[in-house]
C-alpha cells in the first residue's frame, strides 16, 4: 500500500480537482490511501472566520460567506444542479454556522479546530463525489475516526495505540481511500488540529500504521528545491536527501515538509517522496535512510514576518535557570513555538512567527517580572551547508538584528 497527500495548491479550484482526480485514475487498482488538504486558501479564510468569532468582531458570518461563495461555484462547475453533493457541502457550513451562533470558549485553539477543521472535511466531500461520478470505486473516510489525539488543540499531539487500533479497523488493504489531513479528534469526540500544514503528517500516521511502501506528497514544485522560488531565483532540485536533513531542514522552517512528518517514516524506514502534479513524470526527490544529498548545495530558508521579543532582567542579575524556567512557563502556556533563541547575561531573546492570537497576553505576564521590548516585521534566513560566499551573498543591503552560527547551520534575523 502506498499513501499519497496532496496539499491545497494541487486544489485550489474546480480544474485542479480534476487533475488531481486524473493522477488518482492513473495509479490504476494500486491499494493506497489519499489525503487531502483544504481547497487553495480556505484554511486561511477560516482561520479568519475563527479569529473573529473569538473576538467577537462581527466580521465572522461575511468572510464565512465568501468561502460559501468559493465553494458553491467549484460545485457548479464540477456537478450538474441538485447534485446530492450541494446538501453534504451546505449541511458542512451549517455546522460552522451553528459554531457561531454560540459565544466563544476562552480557549482560542478549542474553537479554532471546530471551524477551521472544516477546510478537510470540503475538499475531500467534493473530490470524492466527483471521483465516484467517474466511476472510481473509492471509499471516504473521516480522519476523526482515525487519528486520536489529546485536546492540545492547534497542535494535538497523537494517541497513537488508540489510532494503531482505529486505523487497521477502518482500511483494508486492497482498496481505496480517501480521508483528510491536519485533522484529529479526541475521546470527548471534540476535533483538533494537528499544527498548521499537518496534512503531511497524517499521511505519515497512516502510512506508519499501515507499514506502506512509499509516501508520494504531491506539490507545485518538481520536487524538493534547495530554496523557496518564490524568494530566489537561481533553484535546484535535490535528487535524494536522508531522513536526518530532511528533519533538520523541516526544523528550521522548509516549506516542502511538515516538522512532524519524518518522525514515524524513519522509525519504520519507509521512503518518501516529493513530486510534481504538474509533471507526473518528473521523479522528484526520494527521501529515505542514509541516503548521501544530492547535489551538494546550501538551502536557504526564509520566514517572513517575525517578531523578537527581547526579555531583561530588571536588577542586572543573571538569567539563570530559574528566570528561563518563569520564561517557558509562559510562552509554554499560550502554545509559542520559537524559530530562534539567544542568551546573553541579564537577557534572553526569541523569535517566533508573527503576533501570534495572546501576543498581548504574553507580553503582560513577562512584564511583570522582566523588562519586554520586541521588534514586528523582522525576516529570518536560515542557511544549511553554507559556504562564506552564501551569507556573504545573502547579507547584501541587509541590516543583522541577530545571528547564530554553528558548522553547519547560519541563521540570520533581519530588517
Amino acid at each position: 500500500m502506498k499513501v499519497h497527500k496532496f496539499g491545497g495548491a494541487s486544489v485550489k479550484d474546480a480544474n485542479g480537482l480534476r487533475s488531481v482526480a486524473k493522477i488518482m485514475q492513473s495509479l490504476g487498482n494500486e491499494s493506497c490511501c489519499f489525503v487531502l488538504s483544504a481547497m487553495g486558501k480556505t484554511t486561511n479564510a477560516l482561520e479568519s472566520v475563527a479569529e473573529a468569532h473569538y473576538k467577537q468582531t462581527g466580521d465572522a458570518a461575511e468572510i464565512l460567506a465568501q468561502s460559501k461563495a468559493f465553494h458553491e461555484d467549484v460545485l457548479a462547475e464540477l456537478f450538474p444542479a441538485g447534485h446530492e453533493v450541494f446538501n453534504t457541502i451546505n449541511d458542512l457550513f451549517v455546522e460552522v454556522d451553528w459554531a457561531l451562533e454560540d459565544a466563544p470558549r476562552d480557549d482560542f485553539g478549542f474553537e479554532y479546530d471546530q471551524i477551521v477543521a472544516v477546510g478537510e472535511l470540503l475538499s475531500t466531500s467534493i473530490l470524492v463525489a466527483y471521483l465516484k461520478d467517474l466511476g472510481e470505486e473509492i471509499e471516504w473516510l473521516d480522519a476523526r475516526d482515525l487519528v486520536k489525539t489529546d485536546n492540545s488543540y492547534r497542535n494535538a499531539r497523537v494517541d497513537w495505540e488508540l489510532t494503531e487500533q482505529a486505523i487497521k479497523s477502518k482500511v483494508k488493504k486492497g482498496k481505496k481511500y480517501l480521508t483528510q489531513g491536519f485533522i484529529g479528534c479526541t475521546t470527548e469526540n471534540f476535533t483538533t488540529t494537528l499544527g498548521r500544514e499537518g496534512s503531511d503528517y497524517t499521511a505519515a500516521i497512516l502510512a506508519y500504521v499501515l507499514d506502506a511502501d512509499e509516501v508520494n506528497v504531491w506539490k507545485d514544485v518538481p520536487g524538493m528545491l534547495n530554496a523557496d522560488p518564490r524568494f530566489f531565483t537561481d533553484t535546484q532540485k535535490i535528487e535524494n536527501l536522508s531522513f536526518r536533513e530532511a528533519i533538520e531542514l523541516a526544523y528550521y522552517g522548509a516549506k516542502v515538509i511538515h516538522p512532524k512528518t519524518i518522525q514515524p517514516l524513519q522509525r519504520k524506514n519507509i521512503p518518501l517522496r516529493v513530486r510534481s502534479f504538474v509533471d507526473m513524470q518528473e521523479q522528484g526527490t526520494l527521501i529515505a535512510e542514509n541516503l548521501e544529498q544530492n547535489p551538494k548545495v546550501p538551502f536557504y530558508i526564509v520566514k517572513p514576518n517575525q517578531t523578537l521579543v527581547s526579555i531583561s532582567s530588571r536588577d542586572f542579575a543573571f538569567i539563570v535557570e530559574d528566570h528561563l524556567k518563569e520564561i517557558f512557563s509562559v510562552l509554554s502556556k499560550y502554545q509559542i513555538s520559537s524559530n530562534l533563541m539567544q542568551n546573553s547575561a541579564i537577557s534572553f531573546s526569541i523569535c517566533f512567527d508573527a503576533k501570534p492570537m495572546n501576543f498581548d497576553k504574553v507580553i503582560y505576564e513577562l512584564a511583570q517580572e522582566f523588562d519586554v521590548r520586541f521588534n514586528e516585521g523582522l525576516c529570518l534566513y536560515t542557511l544549511r551547508h553554507y559556504t562564506e560566499d552564501s551569507a556573504k551573498s545573502l547579507l547584501e543591503g541587509k541590516e543583522v538584528i541577530l545571528e547564530q552560527k554553528s558548522r553547519h547551520t547560519l541563521q540570520l534575523l533581519v530588517k
